[in-house]
């Protein structure tokens, strides 16, 4: 490699470490090298194999390179454009990738309509076909189908795709009715702080599951005498807690009764798609779900996810930001109701059409047109609550929209240990955000933002919080290794290149 090349290569390293909020140190213990090692990298004085870049993105859970392309994708925006127009909401990237683990419970045919073509369902797709499971894409390519084997061989997991998707302890739940003893790779993702699977825990051991975690690796044993014989209460009213022991119960041959559950979008579409199987969910939309379990699923089932709340709250804010006229359809409105409330609180000039029907004939659609606005920062601090109350994944968004109006916003991330910090990314292109504490970040407007060329945050919103400011500041920004917005966008640059953004993709290594 040239020397250019070897700079190049240790800058994108040293901004990924920086963005994990490594050492480093931290860097080179999970390598197995040295701290100066990993300084000579970083400084492009060391020679550097592509194992070695492949190692380094792997433990940094960043795409240094891409096998196969001439590198990491990057975004160059160019700024101060209006949107207009109107741009259709995606399914739903959440009850995507809980339907593909609910397949397991399916010995028959599945298909699922329009799924998302991201890479947390690829990562996912890799899982099921190294374990045996027949997967293809149909339909020119819009719907999936899924096969399953006789028998699933987990000894052949493929452990790299597994390890980058939090997703993948959602297989618990399937699998414990399947095999007495498995293994699963310790689940990745976005870097949001410590996160334990305990809340998870504490619900499938009343199914007789019991894991030991051992160099990476999650042991799973399953006592299938034990079934539980009171409500399961949940101590945490988490979304794929919620969904892991709906999967754990839809297969346990009588009622289980789960209290605490999520009632959120991703939770309802998974209820709808087990009735879809032949179980029985009572309580669908509230906190207790009572589910009447089937032994033996054998059926061809074919269902459609809803649209993407959280997309649609991505373009929303799109508008806001760039002070656009943009009309959002299919919106998933029954989850997006409180962060509409705020908004207009705030001054958001919108209106909605009639509701209608989703292709699941369950959830409430309607069409959104967001025009330019004056904005005033709202007098209550942006907080999360569990549905039906803020989305956790939409406050994020509220940082570029504060930072657009009048006045100081106070946002309080207080489920996530990291989140809150990605925010303050936004300052790079000129905005005022404080950081109180890793939870809270105080937001000062109006912001008159300016182009930057910066590295994406390693988590999913903030990063596509930061490539919407991009998008509103005048001149042209840089946004660095976008692989985490792919996890959860389906070709977001050139959809909103279709309705007046100016957005190319490239690579350069």
């Amino acid at each position: 490699m040239s020397d250019d090349y070897l700079v190049r290569i240790g800058k994108l390293i040293r901004d990924a470490r920086q963005h994990r909020g490594w050492t480093q140190s931290q860097l080179a213990e999970a390598l197995a090298t040295s701290q100066s090692a990993v300084n000579r990298i970083e400084r492009g004085n060391q020679n550097i194999s592509l194992e070695m870049i492949a190692r380094i993105g792997e433990a940094l859970d960043s795409e240094i390179v891409s096998l196969g392309y001439a590198g990491p994708m990057h975004l160059r925006v160019v700024g101060g454009r209006r949107l207009s127009g109107s741009i259709d909401v995606k399914t739903s990237k959440n009850a995507c990738v809980a339907l593909l683990c609910a397949s397991l419970l399916n010995k028959g045919r599945t298909v699922l309509r329009r799924v998302a073509r991201i890479e947390e369902v690829y990562r996912l797709l890799e899982v099921l076909n190294s374990i045996g499971v027949r997967t293809r894409w149909i339909n020119e390519g819009t719907d999936l189908e899924i096969v399953p084997p006789t028998r699933l061989d987990m000894d052949a997991i493929d452990a790299d795709a597994a390890r980058r998707t939090r997703s993948i302890i959602m297989f618990l739940g399937p699998l414990l009715h399947r095999m007495d003893r498995f293994k699963l790779p310790y689940a990745g993702g976005c870097d949001l702080g410590t996160r334990t699977i305990e809340p998870h825990m504490i619900a499938l051991r009343r199914f007789g599951l019991e894991i030991a975690a051992t160099e990476g690796i999650y042991h799973a044993q399953v006592d299938h005498s034990v079934t539980p014989g009171r409500p399961i209460v949940l101590t945490e009213r988490g979304d794929t807690v919620t969904e892991n022991a709906l999967l754990a119960a839809a297969r346990h041959d009588g009622t289980t009764v789960i209290r605490n559950a999520s009632s959120n979008y991703m939770v309802q579409d998974l209820c709808f798609f087990l009735e879809a199987l032949g179980i029985s969910v009572e309580g669908i939309g509230t906190t207790t779900l009572t589910v009447h379990g089937v032994p033996h699923i054998d059926v061809d089932v074919d269902y459609s996810p809803s649209e993407d709340p959280v997309e649609a709250m991505s373009l929303l804010a799109a508008a806001v930001v760039t002070e656009s006229e943009l009309t959002i359809r299919r919106v998933p409105i029954e989850f997006l109701e409180i962060e509409l409330a705020v908004l207009e609180e705030m001054g958001v000039d919108c209106d909605r059409t009639t509701e209608y029907a989703a292709d699941n004939g369950r959830t409430r659609l309607v069409d959104l047109t967001v025009r330019p606005s004056k904005l005033e920062a709202p007098i209550d601090k942006i907080h999360p609550m569990p549905f039906p109350g803020l989305n956790i994944d939409n406050v994020p968004f509220f940082a570029a929209i504060a930072a657009s109006a009048q006045g100081q916003t106070l946002i309080h991330d207080w489920v996530y240990d990291n989140r809150a910090i990605y925010l303050t990314d936004l300052n790079r292109l000129g905005g005022r955000l404080q950081l109180l504490d890793p939870h809270r970040v105080l937001v000062e407007g109006p912001t008159r933002w300016r182009a930057a060329e910066m590295m994406c945050p390693p988590a999913l919103r903030p990063a596509v919080v930061v490539l919407l400011a991009m998008m509103a500041a005048e001149g042209t920004s840089v946004l660095r290794n976008v692989y985490v917005i792919n996890r959860g966008y389906e070709e977001l640059a050139e959809r909103l290149n279709s309705v007046g953004a100016q957005i190319e993709i490239f690579r350069d290594i």
